[in-house]
């Protein structure tokens, strides 16, 4: 199992995987992402924020970073931490807790960036998530109502309760 910088010939893949995502998102009754346009997952893999977990080849998991978000972190966002979205486990692999890996890997990549924190977020009222996260050793911050959505992906204009997530590398050392 590696973990890399998603490439531009990961872009069908990527995409099937948010596929499969929104799939579970619908079947599940969840919020569901929207499609995204491959010129906004181009852009976050041309600026190296896209990342994988490798195995034999093929991604069991991806997700997008980003080191600002202020529409949802609002005050908070200070530029001291780094900001981990759409997380999409490959469904022939789902239940293998690939969040371990990736809070492991972001713990290392946001010191390595000299930030404080890593975030996350998700929407709605989502015990399971928000069980998933915690027990990855994400505390939970609580639920917020988000006031400014427009520049958001469309799925947080339709559900603004937003659930946020941090580990502080600071309370951790």
């Amino acid at each position: 199992m590696k973990i890399k910088n998603c490439l531009l010939t990961d872009l069908k893949e990527i995409s099937s995987l948010y596929e499969a995502a929104r799939n579970l998102q619908i079947q599940r009754e969840m919020v569901v992402w929207p499609s995204f346009e491959d010129s906004f997952l181009i852009k976050e893999i041309e600026e190296k924020r896209q990342w994988k977990i490798v195995i034999d080849d093929f991604i069991a998991c991806n997700w997008a970073i980003t080191f600002e978000d202020k529409e949802i972190w609002e005050e908070r966002d200070n530029n001291d931490a780094i900001y981990i979205h759409r997380i999409c486990t490959n469904p022939k692999l789902r239940g293998n807790r690939y969040i371990d890996e990736i809070v492991a890997w972001s713990k290392k990549y946001a010191n390595d960036q000299e930030k404080r924190y890593v975030r996350l977020d998700t929407l709605g009222n989502n015990t399971k998530l928000i069980e998933h996260y915690t027990s990855a050793g994400f505390d939970f911050l609580g639920m917020v109502k988000l006031i400014d959505t427009e520049k958001l992906p469309y799925h947080y204009q339709k559900e603004p309760n937003c659930c946020l997530f941090e580990i502080d590398l600071r309370s951790e050392s």
